[in-house]
This record gives C-alpha cells, sequence and structure tokens, in this order.
C-alpha cells in the first residue's frame, strides 16, 4: 500500500494508514488505546514522531486477530461466552425442571402408544338390482343425508316388468270375481233345488197316504182295483221326483264345489300375482340407490353407463357420529388400561390439537391371532415378540362433530391410569 512505507531506522515495525489505526483503536482495550506505549505480551509500541503513523511487528499480526495484534481479540471472545454459556446451562436446567416435574405429576400415569389410527363404521353402497347406471347425482366426498339417492339404474326394463305384473293380477282379480258369482249363482240352484226335493217329498206322503187308504178299500165292496194302482203308481211317481229333486241339489252342490275349488285356486294366483307386483315395485324403487345414513360418500366405484349386477360396489359411505379409535397397544401395557378409562387423543392432522374419548372395549386376541395367515410358532427357531392387542376408544360426541376427522388419520394415544376422576 501507498502508506505503508518501510522505516530504515526499525526494521522489526510497519507504519499504518489511519483507517488502519482507527480500526485498531476500535478493537483494542480502552487502556490500550489510550497508552499506545504500553508493552503487550512482548510486542514493544514506542510513541511515533509527529505526523507518523504507530508500528506494530509484523510477526504479531494474524488471520486469527484480522489484521489486529493477537493480544487483543482472545480476551473479548471470553468475555462474550461466559454470559451465553450460563444461560444455556440455566435453560437446560430449567427444562430439565420443568420435565421432571410433568412426568411426576402427570406423565407418570400416562399409557401412551403411537400405533393408533381413527376408524369408523363405513358403510358400502352396493346395487340391489341390476342394470345400466343412468345418472350420478352425488358427487364424490359429498356429505348425504339419509334417503338422498346415490345412483340412478336404467328403470323402463322394470316399468314394463311392473305393468305387466299389474296387468296379470288385474286378470286374476278378474277371474276371482267371475268364479264368485258363478258359485253365488250355483247357491241359488241348490236352493232351488232343495226346495224341489222338499216339494216333492211332499208329493210322496200324500201319494203314500192315497196308496194306503185305496189298498184299505180294496177288501170292501165299495173298492176298486183301479184305484189302488193309480194310488200306487202316483206313490211311485212321487218317489223318482223326490230322487230327482235330490240328484239335482247333489248335483248343484257339486258344481258348487267345483267353482269354489277354482276360486281357491284363482285367489293363491292372484295372491302370488300380487307379491310379483310387489317385488316389480321394490325393483323400481331399487332402481334408485339412497343413503342408507347421514355421512359423507366417497371411493365412487362405477361411471354413468356401467353395468352393474346386484351387490355390486357404488361406493362408500362413512357416518356421522361413527368415529373410533383402534390403538394397538403391547401386551406389557395391558395391565393397567381397562375400559371406561379417560384418553388424550393427539391427532396429527389438527397439529397435534387433542380430542377426547374412553376405553370402550379391548379386543379378545392379539392382532396377529385374527390375521388371514396367523403365525405358527410351533415348528423351527422361535424368537418372542412382544404382541399388540387392539383397544377401541370411542370418541367423545362433542368431538365427534369435529370436521377434520377421517377414517385412517394417525394418533397418539395417552390412557390415564387414574381414572375418570382424573378426566380433563
Amino acid at each position: 500500500m501507498d502508506d505503508l512505507r518501510p522505516n530504515a531506522q526499525r526494521g522489526d515495525t510497519t507504519t499504518l494508514s489511519a483507517s488502519e489505526r482507527e480500526a485498531t483503536r476500535s478493537f483494542a482495550p480502552p487502556e490500550e488505546t489510550a497508552a499506545p506505549s504500553r508493552v503487550t505480551a512482548g510486542v514493544a509500541r514506542a510513541p511515533s514522531p509527529p505526523g507518523n503513523s504507530p508500528q506494530v511487528s509484523p510477526a504479531h499480526t494474524g488471520a486469527d486477530g484480522a489484521g489486529l495484534p493477537t493480544s487483543m481479540a482472545p480476551p473479548a471472545k471470553r468475555s462474550r461466552r461466559k454470559p451465553v454459556l450460563l444461560v444455556v446451562a440455566l435453560v437446560i436446567v430449567a427444562g430439565a425442571g420443568w420435565v421432571g416435574e410433568r412426568w411426576w405429576t402427570f406423565g407418570r400415569f400416562q399409557i401412551t402408544t403411537d400405533d393408533a389410527y381413527v376408524q369408523a363404521d363405513i358403510t358400502r353402497v352396493s346395487a340391489k338390482v341390476a342394470g345400466y347406471i343412468s345418472a350420478l347425482p352425488v358427487e364424490e366426498n359429498q356429505s348425504v343425508k339419509k334417503g338422498d339417492i346415490i345412483a340412478e339404474i336404467d328403470k323402463d326394463d322394470y316399468q314394463v316388468a311392473l305393468d305387466s305384473a299389474k296387468t296379470r293380477a288385474d286378470t286374476l282379480r278378474a277371474t276371482v270375481a267371475r268364479i264368485g258369482t258363478q258359485i253365488e249363482a250355483q247357491e241359488a240352484e241348490i236352493a232351488q233345488a232343495t226346495a224341489q226335493v222338499t216339494s216333492a217329498d211332499a208329493e210322496s206322503v200324500r201319494a203314500e197316504a192315497d196308496f194306503k187308504r185305496a189298498s184299505a178299500l180294496l177288501d170292501t165292496p165299495a173298492g176298486l182295483q183301479k184305484q189302488v194302482d193309480e194310488a200306487r203308481a202316483g206313490l211311485d211317481k212321487a218317489k223318482a221326483a223326490v230322487a230327482a229333486a235330490k240328484a239335482g241339489v247333489a248335483a248343484a252342490e257339486g258344481q258348487r264345489d267345483v267353482l269354489t275349488a277354482q276360486k281357491v285356486e284363482a285367489e293363491r294366483q292372484l295372491a302370488e300375482q300380487l307379491t310379483q307386483v310387489h317385488k316389480a315395485e321394490l325393483d323400481l324403487e331399487n332402481t334408485d340407490i339412497r343413503a342408507p345414513v347421514d355421512g359423507v360418500f366417497g371411493n365412487r366405484a362405477v361411471n354413468i353407463g356401467a353395468y352393474v349386477q346386484p351387490g355390486g360396489r357404488i361406493g362408500a359411505l362413512v357416518p356421522d357420529d361413527s368415529y373410533y379409535v383402534e390403538a394397538n397397544y403391547k401386551e406389557t401395557q395391558l395391565a393397567h388400561i381397562k375400559p371406561g378409562l379417560p384418553v388424550t387423543i393427539s391427532v396429527d392432522a389438527l397439529d397435534g390439537n387433542a380430542v377426547h374419548g374412553t376405553v370402550t372395549s379391548i379386543a379378545p386376541g392379539s392382532g396377529a391371532t385374527f390375521s388371514l395367515l396367523p403365525p405358527e410358532n410351533a415348528t423351527g427357531n422361535f424368537t418372542k415378540i412382544t404382541q399388540r392387542i387392539p383397544v377401541r376408544i370411542d370418541i367423545s360426541p362433542a368431538d365427534q362433530k369435529n370436521p377434520i376427522l377421517r377414517p385412517g388419520l394417525s394418533v397418539v394415544v395417552d390412557i390415564d391410569m387414574r381414572g375418570s376422576a382424573a378426566a380433563h
């Protein structure tokens, strides 16, 4: 630099410019800036002649001092480091104390697991009749009320089937009515035939009386064989009339029985046909696939024009107010878990905010026991693994209304062993 010139009489020092002297004063301790002639750490600093800059030994300048004497920077760094370390130590001690106090008053009574998820009684929405999807009034992830139409199946074929069933039922209904009328007419014929029997019986009684009287007079002088014969003929005729009348009654009754049997059969067919009509009405009604409960519809599996069979999946419906938590606790944690204990549930989707619930039940077996292929430990080498038991936790009714809750969300569950007396 132009301001830095070697001194011919002091070969071990350099002359500093005005800006460098200012920097030196700002970093040096007050006593050093006030007494430039003080000797520090073996470095001789002598007063400069008027108009010349202070001189320092180049052997004591380095990178750690940023162009300054090495004896000036370290004391300032050490003085600043001590308060920072003290503050950090105090923070650590305070934090450890707070954690210890929380564990003693609260944490040691908590049974915690993060192997827990929100569940719900999801309803599978399916078709009851076969056909082509003609409309989808509800969109994915839309809230629905019980009875709302989720999907529609083409109605034409089912309307035709219903009309045909009704026509057949009307025909059978007319048949039953016609046979009923015939039976009524036959009953009238039976009544008339019965009256004829009665008349024939009366005529027969009179003819028999005439015959007896004529027979009694035959042995007297006034008796005539002709009268006896006529009386006998009248009696025979009367008996024949009685027999014919009774035969007419029997025939009329027989016809009535036939008509009655026909009516019974027609009524049976009519009842069966009315069942078909009812079924056709249900089939037509079931072409409208409706929400069975209030909830949110999602996971739709069909589009317009798709053909579905009875039982074919349309989508899924998550009912409102049906959320619960399934927490998989280690078998070593079950000793203090029982139904009725209060639970705090931290939901990740709620930024760690908690909802509350109650232990409802404990599964009768581990999750592995009810898996599709349960483990077989009777063969080969055995390694003991801590099993997990599902615990059902019902979410409180107030928290059921939270719109963020969804089946499958991850949660952290804390069961309070102190019971309801220590509930939140």
